[in-house]
């Protein structure tokens, strides 16, 4: 008798998440030494977390025996001033990672229909297979959400439509314009998420968050992971309509962001300067890779975020040779990209040193 007959048939479908592949883990396979290794896979900031940050980090060490704020308080407080909204537009996930999965344990069911572009980001379908709804899928011409067909496969059974934007792995962006049509279109039974997980790169976003002062059912998801380099302390957060924040807040744990993760985020929120740095030194990424992809006549998306979508012929291959040589990347096939390599914007030395090792394996 086996244990998965009496396992929910949704997660026996499931194909688990598989991220980046870690710095320690390829040190310990392959024998290399961990300082020598070049990761530019996960989308992480390169310049690490920010001076205050860490300044809170290490003065939280001291309380970590007593829970912390469950509502998060202070670092919801902040994030309504913000962006000019109350503490009851504001969840706090752990990630916006968690905000995804309780938006689908709100609302989805077998009987609903979660609707994202054919290359968005992959856990969209994971939790939508969880929850046992259907996906649906919808082509994205150019690697870009064309939103006018988004709009087109809405049903009755749609409860969720995810716009990542920008979209992760492609890099790419949908304007104001765009979005204001699809809007128009949207039913009140449907939540539409715009999953902003690098709007800090921007330099001029679209203002979705107008949805939200308008009472729509709509969530912008941002996180903490990104432009400000707190990947390890998983912290996010949900900007959303009171009626739909107030579901989400129903179906969180009751201690889901940590102390040092809401001390960290709240610092982080008042050091200017290293956002900047962190957008600087991306641009420059950015304009680097995609005049060396030029110069080689390499087919690439031209991307508005953290990292950048390349062509190499056979994605799995170049991603495992260039492993063995101390770089990691991100192999696209789970992403039906199997002739792509993702690559996140690195240190000018980390950027160097992994088209050094791709011209190689190539």
């Amino acid at each position: 008798m086996s244990i998965q007959q009496f396992t929910n048939r949704f997660v026996c479908d499931l194909v688990a998440y598989e991220p980046g592949k870690p710095i320690s883990e390829t040190a310990r396979e392959l024998g290399l030494d961990p300082e020598s290794i070049v990761k530019v896979a996960s989308n992480e900031n390169p310049l690490g977390p920010a001076p205050m940050a860490l300044d809170a980090i290490r003065s939280a060490a001291a309380d970590m025996h007593i829970y912390p704020d469950g509502g998060g308080y202070k670092l919801r407080s902040a994030l309504a001033e913000k962006y000019d909204l109350d503490l009851e537009n504001v969840v706090l996930g752990n990630g916006s990672n968690e905000i995804i999965e309780l938006l689908c344990h709100c609302f989805l069911n077998p009987d609903a229909e979660l609707i994202a572009a054919e290359h968005a980001f992959v856990v969209y379908k994971l939790m939508a297979t969880l929850f046992g709804a259907g996906y649906v899928e919808v082509t994205d011409p150019n690697f870009v959400h064309d939103l006018d067909a988004m709009a087109d496969a809405i049903t009755e059974k749609t409860r969720l439509v995810f716009i990542a934007n920008p979209n992760n792995p492609t890099g790419t962006i949908v304007g104001d314009t765009e979005i204001t049509r699809f809007m128009e279109r949207v039913p009140e039974h449907v939540v539409v998420v715009f999953d902003e997980a690098y709007f800090e790169f921007l330099s001029d976003a679209p203002d979705t968050l107008k949805y939200v002062r308008e009472g729509r059912n709509v969530i912008v998801l941002r996180t903490f992971s990104k432009a400000y380099g707190l990947a390890g302390l998983r912290i996010g957060y949900g900007l959303a309509a009171p009626q739909v924040a107030a579901i989400l807040q129903k179906a969180r744990q009751p201690f889901n962001t940590n102390e040092v993760a809401q001390r960290a985020a709240l610092a982080s929120l008042a050091d200017a300067a290293h956002v900047a740095n962190t957008v600087a030194n991306n641009n420059e990424g950015l304009a680097f890779y995609e005049a060396a992809f030029q110069q080689r006549g390499m087919n690439y998306v031209p991307s508005v975020a953290n990292f950048i979508l390349v062509e190499v012929g056979d994605g799995d291959r170049v991603f495992a040779e260039m492993l063995k040589l101390g770089v990691i990347v991100r192999a696209m096939r789970g992403y039906k990209l199997p002739g792509w390599l993702r690559i996140s914007i690195g240190t000018p030395q980390e950027n160097a040193r992994c088209l050094e090792v791709l011209d190689q394996v190539l």
